[in-house]
């Protein structure tokens, strides 16, 4: 009965301590946002979207808002190519 207590209290830990997704990655990698009105002066920023065509339905579904462009998005990072260069011919 101590075992089953012992590895229940282990699961709870994990899963307390565990490391979540950062929000900030989800924002900044999505360049389409669904502005959503959430009454007077307040608004919801929905940042998952990466296409206009797929951030449109969620505005057309009546939630009174628009899509606009993500302030925050950083864009796809590549590394930089590396092209060899040949000597001068002589």
């Amino acid at each position: 009965m101590k075992r089953v207590i012992l590895a229940a209290a282990a699961v709870v830990a994990i899963l307390a301590f565990a490391q979540r997704p950062v929000l900030a990655d989800v924002i900044s990698t999505s360049p389409w946002c669904a502005v959503i009105s959430m009454g007077p002066g307040s608004v919801y920023w929905d940042c998952q979207y990466r296409t206009l065509e797929q951030c449109v339905p969620t505005v057309l579904a009546g939630n009174r808002g628009f899509c606009n462009q993500n302030p925050y998005y950083t864009g796809a990072t590549e590394p930089a190519v590396r092209r060899r260069h040949r000597a001068p011919r002589r």
